[in-house]
């Protein structure tokens, strides 16, 4: 659903709620106050909304008196324009003042998405027509006369609405005082006459349909004559029949049996499949278009990548702290490896998090991540983890051990990269720091730290000390970022190394070497320390100090 403002969408509103008031046949018109509200009314198939007073009233906790202000009320119903298509007749009151306040409010209401305005004739402020309507005094029909003239000559749209409400019957003024009224409102201009009536019967009602013989087209709110078959409305030449507040009414009731049954039971088990799910309020808030539009504009900077965090290890050399959990569970200064990455991951905006477990999977904390497992785990190496999830390698995802630590900074310039493959390499001397000293990175040239945002690509990873007549430039720390045309290349080489032979022994150096050889261009983002992984018991010591900031 789409929003309809000042221009033509709200001229189609306007034209929808003309074509309703002038039908040839009973129409009907559901209460909402809220955009989630006017939604359902759509869903529900009614062809337009009341945006009842009362009802917004109610919602906000104030009374049905003017207490709220004719802007808050305007607030509301762009709500509910936003988020519909059919036209909204706004519950406007008495107009909130003199002619001149109902002249601002039907150019603000136009502008705001209303197809039109409702207008009863008491005086400002207004009280709520079932709380002692007898005793309530009516506008003088001259001054009320202005109202209406002064709101059909206020909007721009030639089929806006102004409605006219008499409230005669409610204030015990008799049938030919609400006739002469309404004649008089007619004669005025308004495109309609909304008849209201307190009693539990229809007979007044029906009593002006029949002496009003149709002169305009006429509207009634049965709230109090609910009872009366709608047939009986149809015969009567009934044009309009709006149901005025059962939303607001249902939804109280509904709050209320919810409350005090979590308020009885302490739990959450006895309501939760009485309530609607938390998917259906997504639905209904529009998540599913926000994807969308995440898609489309993604390439505007609006998306933030997802990671796959490999997690499958037991860690060899950890097996006494590893008996019942995995590697990436061991606590570093009070929280979990993984608890720290992913708390650092959904500090940047990174959501989606895939978390690919295989020794002691049970074990994992799935809070904030989704949890795949690798059934290969023990025979397998870290390509049979990503291999797991790669569904889940989207067009912008980031890769890595999960037993890692970096600092801020590096996820950030990592973050800043547009390259389709980048691998971060510490250019650190191989005799300082931490890490793993396996992984030693060849690149297309040495990090020289006087050229912020160096060009360089990665030429090998290896175990071995010297790689074409060289030495290593660094060692690559085992985070790596895929986006763009990156996802397909790492699937593609995914699949030709399975079909080579000995894959379940290969790990993520096989693959990056992989796309190099396939003469994919794979970046470099240099770092210069300031990160460590675990392997071994000193690791993990060195991990802790290394979290409190205390080294770096």
């Amino acid at each position: 659903m789409n929003a309809a403002g000042a221009g033509s969408g709200t001229a189609r509103r306007t034209t929808a709620l003309k074509r309703l008031i002038e039908s040839p046949q009973t129409e009907f018109l559901m209460e909402a106050h809220s955009g989630i509200s006017a939604r359902i009314v759509e869903e529900a198939g009614f062809q337009g909304i009341w945006a009842s007073g009362l009802a917004i009233s109610a919602d906000c906790g104030v009374r049905d008196n003017n207490e709220l202000s004719w802007t808050q009320v305007l607030d509301r119903v762009e709500l509910m324009a936003d988020v519909t298509t059919i036209p909204i007749l706004l519950d406007g009151d008495t107009g909130y003042g003199d002619f001149n306040n109902v002249r601002r409010l039907v150019r603000k209401l136009e502008q705001r998405g209303g197809a039109g305005v409702c207008i009863e004739d008491k005086l400002f402020p207004k009280t709520n027509s079932f709380i002692g309507g007898e005793r309530q005094p009516l506008a003088d029909v001259d001054e009320f006369c202005g109202k209406i003239k002064a709101g059909k000559d206020s909007h721009s749209d030639a089929d806006f609405r102004v409605v006219a409400r008499v409230e005669a019957l409610i204030a015990g003024w008799g049938l030919d005082e609400a006739l002469r009224r309404a004649e008089a409102y007619r004669v005025a201009g308004a495109d309609a006459i909304l008849i209201h009536s307190k009693r539990s019967v229809p007979d007044e009602v029906l009593a002006f349909a029949a002496e009003w013989s149709r002169r305009a087209p006429l509207v009634i709110v049965p709230t109090k004559y609910y009872g009366t078959p709608t047939e009986v409305f149809r015969a009567a030449g009934i044009d309009v029949v709006i149901w005025a507040n059962h939303l607001m009414r249902a939804s109280v009731a509904a709050m209320q049996s919810t409350a005090a049954r979590i308020h009885r039971t302490e739990s959450l088990v006895e309501v939760e499949g009485r309530v609607a799910t938390v998917a259906e309020i997504f639905r209904l808030q529009g998540a599913a278009e926000l994807l969308d539009a995440e898609k489309r504009y993604a390439g505007a900077g609006l998306r933030r990548p997802g990671a796959i965090v490999l997690a499958a290890s037991r860690g060899a050399g950890l097996e006494a702290l590893t008996r019942e959990r995995p590697k990436v569970m061991l606590p570093v200064a009070g929280k979990p490896l993984l608890r720290r990455l992913v708390d650092r991951f959904k500090s940047h905006g990174i959501h989606d998090i895939e978390v690919v477990a295989g020794y002691m999977a049970d074990a994992i904390d799935p809070s904030g991540v989704h949890v795949l497992r690798n059934p290969d785990y023990e025979s397998g190496g870290e390509l049979t983890s990503l291999a797991c999830a790669a569904d889940a390698l989207g067009e912008d995802t980031l890769v890595l051990y999960g037993d890692l630590l970096f600092r801020d900074y590096i996820l950030e310039e990592l973050l800043n990269t547009r390259d389709d493959a980048v691998v971060v390499v510490d250019s650190a001397p191989l005799g300082e720091g931490r890490g793993n000293v396996n992984d030693l990175a060849y690149c297309s040239a040495p990090d020289d730290r006087a050229i912020y945002r160096q060009d360089v690509a990665l030429r090998r990873v290896s175990s071995e000390r010297r790689w074409d007549g060289r030495a290593p430039d660094g060692r690559w720390i085992g985070l790596a970022r895929i986006r763009g045309e990156g996802p397909t290349w790492v699937r593609e080489a995914l699949e030709r190394l399975k079909g080579g032979g000995g894959f379940e022994r290969l790990g993520m150096p096989d693959l990056l070497n992989s796309l190099v050889d396939r003469g994919h261009p794979v970046k470099v983002l240099y770092i210069n320390g300031h990160w460590l992984d675990v392997n071994k018991l000193e690791d993990l010591e060195h991990a802790a100090t290394f979290a409190r900031g205390e080294i770096d």
